[in-house]
């Protein structure tokens, strides 16, 4: 008699598979951060090709965030009901099919890509955490969680650094974005292949297909889980709206800097989260404490971007830009700490909820925004002063999310209390 086939994937080699499909996941973090940047240098071209105005870019540009914030959820629900192994492939090649349209040069299509856009990358960071989730053991989650937020950033700065100067040389606008959606097609094939199948042990259920969305009361009935949200929601707009849209608009017209240099020194912001993700993340996990390190780097970024946008010559040019960003590090703790305050079998929809809450908020103020650019400017020229008033909201963001930090439970390894085992001779007696 036969013994039966064994179709498990053994334990070491199944957290191995984890580890890889989480490494090529970041490929596709990576391009669809740059996906996300690229239009910010490329405002002029969109401008004349689609006859819009401030308000029309800013509109277009922001349409990635609506979908992005709601796909969120669908992203977190799908990832603890079905795994990882056809999700995250699913969103790459959305993504992908969102780039080749934007590329296209219709104004439709466009409006369609950057939708579909935002729908597939809401797959790429719950993804990768997902995986890493996974493959890494806790002691080293907020370590591998702030590595792949400093991938994507690279990414982010890849979009505004090399894009620059590739389409005004190398290839049009439009035909960067067919290449990278071509480039993400054989992203997902990659991942496909590398992702192990399965995931965490479910009880049979026979309900609809919306019972996928049940973890969501867990995640979403935790105060937590809001404090979280807008925490990382309040730190993510100087880097989402203020560096990636108007980033070089702001050095071109507010500060007279010429193309190249404005993108190289937009560029230093991204640049900056690709260290201090990571450098914030591993303080976090070596002083096994969450709150210091995410305030801390919250009020480094509120002095950086208050100099950057009041005090411009207060300090070297590329410096405060790179400040900025390596401060703004600490708005990926709380995706750390949403995943310690709530269940370990809700690590997908954890954080489809707090991607959901932090684009909900990019997706909001990203054309209300560009509205009151516009109004300051009186539908005229902007100038540094119209981006100097705007600015003191996102000021007071940053401010905010400081004081909503304060009211998170600490959940570093620090603050847990240490069982120590009962003697035994007390114990009989």
């Amino acid at each position: 008699m036969s013994a039966p086939a064994i179709t498990a994937i053994p334990a070491p080699s199944r957290q191995t598979g984890f580890v890889l499909a989480w490494g090529f996941c970041l490929l596709f973090y990576f391009g669809q951060y740059a996906l996300r940047s690229a239009p910010g240098v490329m405002v002029p071209e969109l401008t004349t090709t689609f006859g819009l105005t401030t308000l029309g870019v800013s509109s277009l540009i922001g349409l990635y965030y609506y979908t992005y914030s709601a796909f969120a959820i669908v992203a977190g629900a799908s990832l603890d009901h079905f795994g990882a192994k056809y999700v995250i492939p699913t969103g790459i090649l959305i993504t992908a099919l969102g780039a080749v349209l934007f590329g296209l040069g219709s104004e439709s299509g466009a409006e369609a890509g950057r939708l579909l856009q935002g729908a597939g990358a809401a797959f790429a960071f719950t993804g990768a955490v997902y995986l890493a989730s996974h493959g890494f053991s806790a002691a080293y989650l907020a370590t591998a969680v702030g590595f792949t937020q400093c991938f994507g950033m690279l990414g982010g700065s890849a979009g505004q650094f090399a894009v620059g100067p590739m389409i005004h040389g190398l290839i049009s606008w439009q035909q960067f974005w067919i290449v990278a959606g071509l480039a993400l097609a054989v992203v997902a094939v990659v991942v496909l292949i590398w992702t192990p199948s399965g995931h965490d042990a479910r009880p049979a259920s026979a309900g609809s297909l919306l019972s996928m969305f049940k973890p969501y009361k867990t995640v979403l009935t935790n105060p937590q889980s809001y404090l979280c949200g807008f925490t990382a929601g309040l730190l993510f707009l100087p880097t989402t709206i203020g560096d990636m849209i108007w980033g070089v608009p702001f050095l071109r017209d507010g500060l007279g800097v010429g193309y190249i240099e404005a993108v190289d020194r937009a560029t230093m912001v991204p640049l900056g989260w690709v260290i201090g993700c990571p450098l914030l993340g591993y303080v976090a996990d070596r002083i096994g404490r969450r709150k210091p390190v995410l305030i801390g780097g919250s009020v480094l970024m509120l002095v950086a971007a208050s100099a950057v946008v009041y005090l411009p010559g207060v300090m070297p040019p590329y410096v405060l830009g790179l400040l900025l960003g390596i401060g703004s590090g600490a708005a990926m703790i709380p995706y750390t700490i949403i995943k310690e305050v709530n269940p370990d079998e809700v690590k997908g929809s954890a954080t489809g909820a707090i991607n959901f809450l932090v684009f909900t908020l990019s997706a909001l103020l990203a054309p209300a925004y560009g509205w009151l650019l516009n109004s300051l400017a009186g539908g005229g020229k902007l100038t540094l002063g119209v981006f100097q008033n705007a600015s003191s909201f996102g000021i007071g963001g940053i401010v905010l999310a400081i004081v909503l930090a304060c009211f998170l439970r600490e959940t570093g390894r620090a603050n847990r209390p240490i069982v120590r085992p009962i003697p035994v001779l007390k114990a009989l007696t």
